[in-house]
């Protein structure tokens, strides 16, 4: 059985917005599962490979 966790949650353990996060679920990066019709919940053993190396800026 899977525990699973909150995409707040998620934001919080790797330091990325909630809109990232949504992102990574849409692109099939980060798996995720909806619960009802509006509440999805991410499976905690998918958040441990995700690393996110992300620049500073895109400004030239």
């Amino acid at each position: 059985m899977f525990e699973y966790t909150s995409i707040q949650q998620a934001t919080s353990a790797l330091s990325v917005s909630t809109k990232t996060i949504r992102r990574r679920i849409a692109d099939g990066t980060i798996p995720a599962k909806r619960i009802g019709t509006r509440t999805m919940r991410i499976p905690a053993h998918s958040l441990n490979g995700v690393g996110y190396a992300m620049p500073a800026s895109r400004r030239s």
